[in-house]
């Protein structure tokens, strides 16, 4: 998953990979290895080019607050994708609207039928794609007009999963 990382005027692309349980690569825009374990609940043991650090991370307003080295950094971190998926609902999305799969992976639930009335930011299908299911929700309330896909069935990103009039 791809996220932007701010640290005050600063702000990154970074990828996370899971790679194990409570374990993960970051893929930062300037191809420096990262790994990061989590040793502890908010406590990472992170390798960045072969150097060892700890950092904790405590949730604080709007972002979180990382302690690392006898430093503290205030970060936001934000999912480009969590904007796309909502624009509907903040825009008023008119018309016939289909939903694609933002990544490629393995439809494991379908929470609606056609017919259905759904409100945005509903959920209507959960992919699961390395290892972590995700929720796609509804982008504007409206009808179930179609569904695309049924559960066990892989989907490619971009692939149609529903319509929503």
């Amino acid at each position: 998953m791809k996220f932007d990382v701010r640290i005050g005027t600063l702000t990154r692309q970074i990828e996370i990979q899971r790679t194990g349980p409570h374990q993960f690569a970051i893929v930062p825009d300037d191809s420096a290895q990262i790994d990061a374990v989590e040793v502890a609940p908010n406590t990472y043991s992170i390798l960045v080019n072969g150097h060892a650090f700890e950092a904790t991370v405590i949730p604080a307003g709007e972002g979180v607050l990382v302690r690392c080295a006898g430093r503290e950094f205030h970060a936001i971190v934000s999912d480009p994708r969590a904007w796309r998926g909502s624009r509907g609902a903040l825009f008023g999305a008119e018309g016939k609207q289909r939903v694609t799969a933002p990544m490629p992976g393995k439809v494991v639930r379908v929470l609606v039928s056609a017919g259905d009335t759904v409100g945005a930011n509903q959920g209507l299908v959960v992919v699961e794609a390395m290892k972590m299911q995700n929720e796609i929700r509804a982008p504007k309330a409206g009808t179930i007009d179609r569904i695309f896909i049924s559960e066990g069935q892989a989907v490619a990103a971009g692939d149609a999963l529903v319509t929503i009039n």
